[in-house]
């Protein structure tokens, strides 16, 4: 048995496939880059003995996913559990993102990972494990990074559908909605809160693998948070941002 790691070359994804992979558990790993992928793969194999596969897949696109994940009936065979440590992000992302870019924004943060788990509903037996990641971007709508965002939102509510879904009614589900972590896109910014331990991220996500259901902050600072902005009326959210702003 397998674990499929979508987006596992660089980041989260990495910490992730380095922590299944020391716990005695085979791979797929997929990402964009081959090249990344295999220098990945050469070094879980010859750290923790491990068989690791690799799949070269831009998940902007669903032909690319289909073709060459979806159709691969031979890898899929013995998958235990599905994780999607992946996003896609554009500078100046807001009303005025060009068409071609928000499509790709739509469906690599949300379309690509619904789709896919829609495809694997054949493949993964009752007691695997699905686990997604959204952003606490997703919280409340904003000028900035809108489109992805609000792809992130529709992401964690598909995860919560899940739970009632009969396909994967013995499935263990995990959402984590995720603040800055410790990775290239935090690098150099200066941030108000500190960020998130990517390889703490990856022994929770490992511990709590078995977990009927289970939605989590990371850092955990994240849930208060977003238990003010619930309580806080909208209208005074918008007047304060138009303050803070001028």
């Amino acid at each position: 048995m397998s674990y499929l790691i979508i987006g596992a070359s660089s980041g989260l994804g990495r910490e992730l496939s380095i922590k299944f992979a020391q716990e005695n558990n085979n791979l797929i790993i997929v990402s964009r880059d081959f090249r990344d992928l295999n220098a990945l793969k050469s070094d879980l194999e010859l750290r923790f003995k491990v068989k690791v596969e690799c799949l070269a897949i831009d998940f902007s696109s669903l032909n690319e996913i289909n073709e060459k994940l979806l159709t691969n009936k031979e890898i899929l065979k013995n998958i235990e559990g599905v994780l999607f440590p992946i996003g896609l992000m554009f500078e100046n992302d807001n009303f005025e993102t060009k068409e071609e870019n928000v499509q790709k924004l739509i469906v690599a943060n949300f379309l690509s990972i619904s789709f896919t788990i829609n495809k694997l509903s054949n493949y993964l037996e009752n007691n695997s494990t699905i686990v997604g990641f959204g952003s606490v971007s997703g919280l409340l709508g904003r000028n900035l990074n809108s489109n992805y965002a609000a792809a992130k939102r529709a992401l964690e509510s598909f995860f919560e559908s899940l739970a009632f879904e009969k396909k994967f009614k013995n499935s263990k589900i995990q959402f984590y909605t995720l603040g800055y972590l410790d990775t290239n896109l935090a690098f150099g910014k200066k941030l108000v809160l500190p960020k998130g331990s990517t390889k703490k991220l990856a022994h929770i996500v490992f511990k709590n693998k078995k977990s009927y259901f289970k939605k989590t902050f990371f850092p955990k600072y994240w849930g208060i948070i977003s238990f003010a902005l619930k309580i806080i009326p909208f209208s005074i959210l918008v007047k304060l941002y138009k303050i803070l702003t001028k």
